[in-house]
Parts: structure tokens; C-alpha cells; sequence
């Protein structure tokens, strides 16, 4: 078997799941596996162009990329209470202001995205970038808004901005569902064998890792740039969980929901 190519985030989340498995913790019996790290905006693009054998990408993107690629039912970003924040610089904004402002957003593809359109379908004044950028876009004035993802949940206080809202907590409050925000993806062509051993593989990566929970650590500082130990904790606490084994029939019932919302399911 062929060497797979692996592209994930270089999040705490994504290299805390995959550190057992890309560094060889596991033993003979995973796939031989080589990685890049991408933002989730870039991953998604990946995808589109067919190029990992296995990616991270956003679920609203995974609405576009069926047929190529199977759903993996492990791996992925899903939960309560960890969706993206809307964020500015003027305190006291409300909701309805957000139609007439700049709104930075992550990535034409991202779920975050697709949220805030249906949040708020009437703000179209919108400028993709990278995620990392946002907060200190909406701090120097560059737009008006953001549309914040990741660790940006815990720190965009730092940069003196106030939360507009949480469109996880919006999400949770109209549908019900968790919110579904990642999740690995595997080219069709592997087969229903492989994406069965692929699926064992990144749980037995997860319970690596939480089974020696200082492990990781050293892999996740070396893509977390300087993000604060106690940050990257908090990330994993927040996106590292149960759903990240198995969606289960409530993840999977959320996505069914996310890609009817999108038009793809009726």
C-alpha cells in the first residue's frame, strides 16, 4: 500500500488527534502516512482539487465535494458550545447593524461562513481571509466585524473586541443539533476497507493521546507558533471529544441538517 497523503490544520485540535498516528506511535499496523499543514480555508481548496488522500476540511465544504471523497466517521470538529464568535471593535453593536458593516470571514468554503450567512443572509459586504488574520484586522479598523474560528473563541478579548454573537449558541438555540463544524475526509478510491482502517486508525490516535496526555505536546507546540500552553488546552478541551470518535446518530443527523440547509439534501 501506497504512502497516503495527510493534510490537516496545524490547530491544537487536529495535531493532538493525528500526533500518535503521523509520528509512528501506533505501531505497524497504521498506514504509512505522510502530512501537510494548511488553515482550514486552504484545506478545503485541497479538496476541491483532489489532491490529499486524506483531508480536514470544513462540513459545509464537504456539502460540494461528495462522490470524490467519503465521510469519515471519526476525526472531525463537532460539539456544543464551540461554534464561531462574531466580533468588533465598537462595543454595544447588535445583530441587525452587521448588514451595513466589513465583515471579515474565513474562507469562501468554511461552515463559519455558511453560518453567518444564515445568521444574518443580508451582510454580503464580506472579505475572505485567513482565520489568524481576522482579529488583528478588526482591531486596526481594516473592516468592521469578524468572523472568528479556533482558539480565536479564547483570546479575541486580548485585542479589545466585544462578541457580537456566538453562532454555535445561535445554531444549537434554531436546530437543536451540535454543531458541525470539520471533518476528515478520504478519497473514494481507497475503498470501504481502507476508510474502515483509516476510521480505527484516528481513534486509536485520540485514545493515544488520552491515555498519555503529555504526549502530544511537544508536536502541538512545534504548528501552534506561540499560542500559550493553557490555550492549546482549551482548544483540545473544547474540539476533542466524543463526536471526534464517532459522530453517532446526532452528529450525523446535524450534517444531514447542514447539507439540507445548503439545498443538497430534500
Amino acid at each position: 500500500m501506497k504512502t497516503l497523503h495527510l493534510a490537516i490544520s496545524p490547530c491544537p485540535n487536529d495535531t493532538y488527534i493525528f500526533d500518535a498516528w503521523i509520528n509512528g506511535k501506533l505501531g505497524v499496523k497504521a498506514p504509512a502516512v505522510t502530512c501537510r499543514f494548511e488553515d482550514i480555508a486552504t484545506l478545503n481548496e485541497l479538496a476541491f482539487r483532489d489532491e490529499p488522500d486524506v483531508v480536514k476540511i470544513s462540513l459545509y465544504a464537504w456539502s460540494r465535494l461528495r462522490g470524490n471523497y467519503t465521510l469519515l466517521n471519526s476525526g472531525g470538529a463537532m460539539g456544543r458550545g464551540c461554534g464561531p464568535l462574531v466580533v468588533a471593535k465598537q462595543p454595544g453593536l447588535e445583530p441587525k447593524d452587521l448588514s451595513a458593516l466589513r465583515i471579515a470571514v474565513p474562507g469562501r468554503w468554511t461552515t463559519a461562513n455558511f453560518l453567518f450567512s444564515l445568521f444574518q443572509p443580508a451582510a454580503l459586504n464580506k472579505l475572505y481571509m485567513p482565520f489568524d488574520e481576522i482579529m488583528p484586522a478588526v482591531a486596526r479598523g481594516d473592516v468592521d466585524a469578524g468572523v472568528i474560528i479556533h482558539e480565536g473563541r479564547f483570546t479575541y478579548q486580548n485585542y479589545g473586541l466585544h462578541m457580537i454573537e456566538d453562532l454555535g449558541a445561535w445554531w444549537e438555540r434554531t436546530t437543536g443539533y451540535p454543531i458541525p463544524l470539520g471533518a476528515i475526509i478520504a478519497k473514494t478510491g481507497l475503498g470501504p476497507d481502507m476508510h474502515s482502517r483509516l476510521e480505527a486508525t484516528i481513534r486509536a490516535s485520540i485514545k493515544y493521546a488520552r491515555s498519555n496526555p503529555k504526549s502530544p505536546l511537544p508536536f502541538m507546540k512545534q504548528h501552534a507558533a506561540e499560542m500559550e500552553e493553557t490555550v492549546m488546552q482549551n482548544h483540545v478541551d473544547l474540539y476533542v471529544n466524543d463526536y471526534s470518535l464517532d459522530f453517532g446518530p446526532d452528529g450525523m443527523a446535524a450534517i444531514e441538517y447542514l447539507l439540507a440547509k445548503n439545498g443538497i439534501l430534500k
